[in-house]
């Protein structure tokens, strides 16, 4: 038996455990049992903006419902595949779920790629696997970090290098929401290491300024309320919070200041408007907000630094972001399918702790 939490995809505060037989497994496929993953704000994007990138379309529902992503871990308990055996263990991209069936193409000693029909319409970065056994980015003793930070750690160094590559834009100011996130997080560290001569200001609710003081990845912090104290600087911004009202403070705060405007992911989902993903993009002053998709930027990335330049440059920064944030986050392992759902709505509705990291272990 397969348990799945399924989403409503128009109220993501719904949800239901589904109940499925597990189908017999087909020729070249493997049966992943599911044994953990992180649930976290990069969560809530992919549910927020599914329908416009396709999110939804990885692991189908039925109707009005869909299967959130998770990044996770998971054991193959059936194999049909001749070089993949059973007991081997697995890192990516699983369903909030029990279990999941893959059919892997390019194989190789260190990960393959879900070939399955469905999931070639989508960008193949979700589609990879890594082999832990042969997987350079493994740690035994960080594998609850990997969850919670790795995918969303990619992303703040791929739009750190986006920054670089561009000269900031001549800023000398990056200006960050939710800065408690951990794709803000990220974006800050890699910043720090890589780009020290750009101030990095964090911008979050007064209830976690001390939190994100006590990081130590930002020259300073800012609650929300008091954007309009921002500095009158040459600043690019991020916006990590999908809140167009806060979006538009900082435009009218920074005006002609302002040299790059970015979306990323919506945090604040219940303040999205025009201005967020998905939205129209009402006129505000400076530049008009990018949305920024990083598996394109991943590409641009890899042509510039070639996979092996690429891979080091990754692990040099993962390897100082796990040194910057030890001890910054606490986990927070549960164990049962159904511990998912809490986990998923307290974050949907800005209710979880930035300084927990929530594991399920299904």
């Amino acid at each position: 038996m397969a348990q799945t939490i399924w989403v409503n995809k128009a109220k993501l505060s719904e949800n239901m455990v589904h109940d499925a037989d597990l189908p017999i497994l087909a020729d070249g496929a493997l049966r992943l049992k599911i044994e953990s993953f992180s649930v976290t704000a990069n969560n809530i994007t992919y549910a927020v903006i599914g329908d416009m990138f396709g999110y939804w379309n990885f692991f189908p529902a039925e109707g009005a419902w869909g299967v959130v992503p998770m990044w996770g871990h998971a054991v193959v308990t059936e194999s049909r595949h001749p070089e993949i055996g059973v007991g081997e263990r697995v890192y990516g991209y699983l369903p909030m779920g029990t279990h999941l069936d893959v059919l892997p193409g390019k194989v190789s000693a260190s990960g393959f790629t879900d070939t399955a029909a469905h999931r070639q319409p989508m960008s193949p970065i979700y589609n990879q696997y890594s082999r832990i056994n042969a997987d350079p980015e493994h740690d035994p003793t960080k594998e609850a970090e990997r969850m919670l930070f790795g995918p969303l750690f990619k992303t703040g160094f791929l739009i750190e290098a986006m920054f670089r590559r561009e000269d900031w834009f001549g800023a000398q100011n990056l200006v960050m929401t939710s800065a408690s996130s951990k794709t803000s997080m990220s974006l800050a560290s890699v910043a720090k290491d890589l780009s020290p001569h750009i101030k990095r200001i964090g911008l979050t609710s007064k209830g976690n300024v001390a939190f994100v003081a006590n990081s130590g990845l930002y020259d300073e912090v800012i609650a929300y309320d008091d954007v309009g104290s921002l500095p009158a600087a040459a600043s690019v911004a991020v916006d990590f919070a999908g809140n167009s009202g806060l979006l538009r403070g900082i435009h009218d705060a920074l005006g002609e200041h302002l040299k790059y405007s970015c979306l990323v992911g919506a945090t604040h989902v219940d303040a999205r408007g025009a201005n967020s993903p998905g939205g129209n993009g009402d006129a505000m002053p400076g530049p008009k907000p990018i949305l920024f998709f990083a598996p394109d930027h991943a590409v641009a990335t890899i042509q510039e630094l070639g996979p092996k330049g690429f891979g080091e440059a990754v692990a040099t920064s993962w390897k100082s972001f796990l040194g910057a944030v030890d001890g910054v986050v606490e986990i927070d392992e549960r164990t049962g399918i159904t511990t998912a759902i809490p986990a998923f709505t307290d974050t949907f509705q800005g209710k979880a702790d930035p300084a927990i990291g929530i594991i399920i272990r299904p």
